[in-house]
């Protein structure tokens, strides 16, 4: 036991040791130069604050190659995260360390379960390092859901203006968030410049093939063609792919609601079976009256 408590202290002492030697901030320090500012209008938790501090020294020590470091700003520009790469690598260093270090008094008190501790360190890792790729799967699922809606707008749009700009600037005012954020720079960037160049832009940022049919007729529009029957197939082929969503989305639901369901179907056959019955009945006493 004399250990344990040995070991426990040595090794938050030897961590604040560190943390000095780094020039890390205090937590209090770091939230009252965060309230500070008044262009960053969002809560933060002290905890990300003084985590935020460790990585920012990490990063600096942090080299990556140039073909990953610009996938990954890629990715992190997609899912609109205003990081760099380095300091996206240290967050989850930092984060994962963190439960890593934990190990050190596990292994003291509870050796059996030091394995554990590492195992949620790696796991936690793992998952902060995929979370841009979550950000940006999410991000392009709920764009996908609203392309039914574009390419609708489209094709009314299209029998009485077939100006494309005017077309997103419209449907841009009710869009969603995400479609809403990628319609704006696609504006901009087709007032600032070619039309043509600004939706394939808008392609490439997004990264679906189903965007990738609504900016080939975006594109059709601006030369000139005819498109209103692509437009009228696109619509019908994006009403199978939502049905299909929405069919997947249903298979998912717990068991729960299917018992709901059926218990919802008993009842409407016992409404039917009650009248049929009862009309019988009647019908009896009619006939031995």
């Amino acid at each position: 036991m004399l250990q344990a408590i040995i070991g426990v202290l040595c090794g938050i002492g030897l961590f604040f040791v560190i943390l000095d030697l780094k020039h890390i901030p205090y937590v209090k320090t770091s939230k009252a130069v965060k309230n500070i500012s008044k262009k960053n209008k969002d809560k933060t938790s002290s905890l990300d604050i003084w985590l935020k501090g460790i990585a920012t020294g990490l990063s600096k020590k942090i080299k990556l190659n140039e073909f990953k470091r610009s996938q990954l700003e890629s990715d992190l520009k997609t899912a609109q995260m205003d990081i760099t790469p380095e300091m996206f690598k240290a967050n989850a260093v930092v984060k994962a360390g963190i439960i890593g270090i934990l190990a050190i008094p596990v292994a003291y008190i509870f050796p059996l379960f030091c394995p554990v501790v590492l195992f949620m360190a790696v796991f936690l890792y793992s998952h902060e390092s995929k979370s841009v790729s979550m950000r940006i799967k999410d991000k392009r699922r709920k764009i996908e859901y609203e392309l039914l809606r574009l390419a609708f707008n489209v094709e009314k749009t299209l029998k009485h203006n077939r100006d494309v700009l005017y077309m997103l600037e419209n449907y841009s005012k009710h869009a969603g968030a995400e479609m809403k954020s990628e319609l704006e720079i696609a504006i901009a960037d087709m007032k600032s410049g070619n039309y043509e160049a600004a939706l394939t832009r808008l392609e490439s940022r997004v990264g679906s093939a189903l965007m990738s049919d609504v900016c080939r007729g975006l594109i059709g529009i601006l030369r000139g063609d005819n498109t209103e029957m692509y437009w009228a197939s696109l619509i019908i082929k994006f009403k199978d792919i939502q049905r299909q969503q929405l069919r997947l989305e249903a298979q998912k639901m717990p068991r729960k609601v299917k018992r709901l369901s059926m218990c919802l179907l008993v009842s409407f056959m016992l409404i039917y079976v009650v009248v049929i019955i009862t009309q019988i009945m009647s019908s009896v006493g009619v006939l031995f009256a």
